[in-house]
């Protein structure tokens, strides 16, 4: 490891001692995230599989795209990133997934599942226009997210479009918990006979050498060869029923075997599949057999495997763990509710449910389209769905969630966890768009709870009949109250409450940074006590209090400031000054919120001081 600063000299290396390699680059994750914490057991799954990528192909004018981006630890320590790896997900150090800003081996934008295929393609289409023809395209996709469907898409594409794209299939059965679907079975079935792939490649060439096979011959023989061969095996192959070449499946873990399949199929024309088995956690014993505990396991003792918690007694919960007792308490209620998660039960906290009502709670692997739809139909014929799905994953169901359910004003309960800032995992996973995204679509209820006790009355009264469409929205991390568990009662869509009174400026909140706001507050006056500041918690993006806004616009304060945990264009502030430029009133009004930008990785403290929504930035703006 001392002697690779970036993948030219791993290519130096014999073959032979790229075992030796692996196991060094192994300890190195294990080293470095054991201290700092991050995504772990996928990039000790895939070591073998990065050095012999880097060790084949000649990375960066060869592209390898990342699918996911959280089993990248091991390229970015390859790719001249060893010392700076410490700095890892912290506030300007380097970013915690793939990022083509960071390094030109960085290929592709990484942190959504599903889009490697797409974007690889992409590339190869675009190497062969600018007739770079040595230049080969590896999309390296797994951790469950061959079940999303933009990865079908891809494979639709590749499969009828002239290409040489070659496909990783890094098959651990795992997503983030245990991947989900008829995919998953599918893929521990596929068998190919490594010494028939080669016979049938040498066959493939003398044919088209003699002028006895041209392209369309050859689609008509892999047709009739495919079918043949599904009938002898009593299997069917998805990938060469598309016309993808499909080999493997191949040890994952065996660098050597690795380096040796991927020369012989890297020059190969035509899309191809290389299909390998891995353990996620591979090299350390309890991350192999720990599950989703390990995914990102936050800090550890390398040694021991034993995690390293803070003492959380007496501190308040999870805002997800709240979402998820609340649910099943609600659940037991009502026996019309069910919920819905894409991949993400322990996540969002859907386990609770899961493990209490396992007939009543469905994983629906990584799939949020598909998410949204189901819990439609759910809906339409009676049930009452929690769709959980992370803010920033929500964006891909945008379409379902008008098309399918707020068309019909479907009673689904949008759950959007991790709304808001999310910290280190940076600008792909901050739940940022979600109330200017949703704000404009008919039949819609937006609600974003302060506290914990807020998300539980909100959620009591979104299970009462005949609500329509909701979205509630809280963020990742702790809430403020030890004392959470409180009798729920109803609270009337659209209606806000005054937290204080004031005559000068209005404070107006929508969501937890209420809290931060009211703290604000108090600093203010106490430093200049002439100030007299009223605080509103909205509660309501959508439908807004105008019986609220009415008194407030009466009120006459000589400023108005918006807060909101999202992006300022479009979001809250935007509706409280389109709603008062609608009514005629004059007001000046401020919004607080998150820039025109995308808002990169560090802590969630670090990163609202950065953009104004911590008590001195918020203060600030009402001294």
């Amino acid at each position: 490891m001392e002697s690779i600063r970036v993948p030219a000299d791993l290519r130096a290396l014999p073959l032979e001692q790229l075992p030796q390699l692996c196991d060094q680059l192994r300890q190195d994750i294990i080293a470095e995230v054991a201290d700092n914490p991050g995504h772990f057991a996928s990039s000790l799954g895939v070591v073998e599989l990065t050095v012999a990528l880097h060790y084949v192909f000649n990375t960066p004018y060869d592209r390898i795209v990342w699918d996911v981006g959280h089993q990248a630890y091991g390229h970015k320590i390859l790719t001249g990133r060893r010392t700076a790896f410490r700095t890892n997900r912290h506030l300007g150090g380097i970013k915690p997934f793939p990022s083509p800003e960071e390094s030109e081996y960085d290929s592709f934008t990484a942190g959504h599942a599903s889009n490697s295929i797409s974007a690889a393609l992409g590339m190869a289409l675009a190497a062969k226009a600018k007739h770079e023809d040595d230049r080969h395209v590896v999309a390296v996709i797994g951790d469950g997210a061959m079940s999303g469907g933009l990865a079908f898409e891809g494979l639709n594409n590749a499969a009828n479009t002239p290409n040489d794209v070659l496909i990783i299939l890094n098959d651990n059965n795992m997503s983030i918990d245990h991947s989900v679907g008829g995919m998953k079975n599918l893929l521990h079935q596929l068998q190919t006979n490594p010494t028939y792939n080669k016979l049938r490649y040498k066959a493939s060439r003398k044919l088209f050498s003699w002028g006895w096979l041209n392209e369309e011959r050859k689609r008509a023989i892999l047709r009739f060869n495919n079918s043949l061969k599904s009938v002898i095996t009593r299997q069917q192959n998805v990938f060469e029923g598309m016309n993808i070449r499909y080999f493997g499946p191949n040890d994952g873990h065996d660098v050597i075997d690795l380096v040796r399949t991927l020369r012989a199929i890297k020059d190969m024309h035509g899309p191809k599949l290389l299909h390998i088995h891995t353990v996620k956690g591979k090299g350390f014993e309890p991350a192999e057999h720990g599950g989703a505990v390990w995914h990102a396991p936050g800090k550890f003792d390398p040694q021991t495997g034993e995690l390293l918690r803070n003492d959380e007694s007496g501190l308040p919960p999870k805002f997800q763990d709240v979402f998820g007792h609340t649910l099943l308490e609600l659940a037991e209620q009502n026996p019309y509710i069910v919920g819905v998660t894409p991949a993400m039960p322990t996540g969002c906290s859907m386990n609770i449910m899961m493990e209490a009502m396992p007939h009543r709670a469905y994983d629906v692997g990584i799939a949020e389209g598909h998410a949204v739809t189901f819990s439609a139909g759910m809906a339409k014929d009676g049930l009452l769905p929690f769709c959980n799905i992370y803010s920033t994953f929500a964006q891909r169901a945008y379409d379902n969630v008008i098309h399918d359910v707020c068309i019909s004003r479907l009673n689904v309960v949008l759950c959007l966890d991790r709304a808001g800032l999310v910290g280190e995992d940076g600008p792909t996973h901050h739940g940022a768009f979600d109330l200017a995204y949703l704000r404009p679509i008919p039949n819609i209820t937006i609600a974003s709870p302060m506290d914990e006790h807020e998300l539980r009355h909100m959620m009591y009264s979104a299970q009462l009949p005949d609500r329509g469409p909701i979205a509630i929205r809280y963020p990742r991390g702790r809430g403020s109250q030890v004392d959470w568990r409180c009798p729920m009662h109803e609270i009337p869509f659209g209606r806000a409450r005054l937290l204080k009174e004031g005559r000068d400026i209005a404070v107006l909140t929508l969501g937890p940074l209420g809290l931060t706001a009211a703290e604000a507050i108090r600093q203010a006056e106490a430093e200049r006590p002439e100030l007299s500041i009223a605080h509103y918690d909205m509660r309501f993006l959508k439908p807004l209090d105008e019986r609220m806004l009415t008194q407030i616009a009466a009120a006459g304060f000589r400023r108005i400031v918006t807060i909101e945990d999202g992006v300022r264009t479009g979001g809250f502030g935007s509706a409280i000054l389109e709603w008062f430029a609608d009514h005629g009133a004059k007001a000046s009004v401020h919004r607080l919120g998150l820039p025109d930008s995308f808002v990169e990785h560090g802590s969630v403290a670090e990163l609202h001081h950065i953009c104004g929504l911590d008590v001195e930035g918020i203060k600030k703006h009402l001294m």
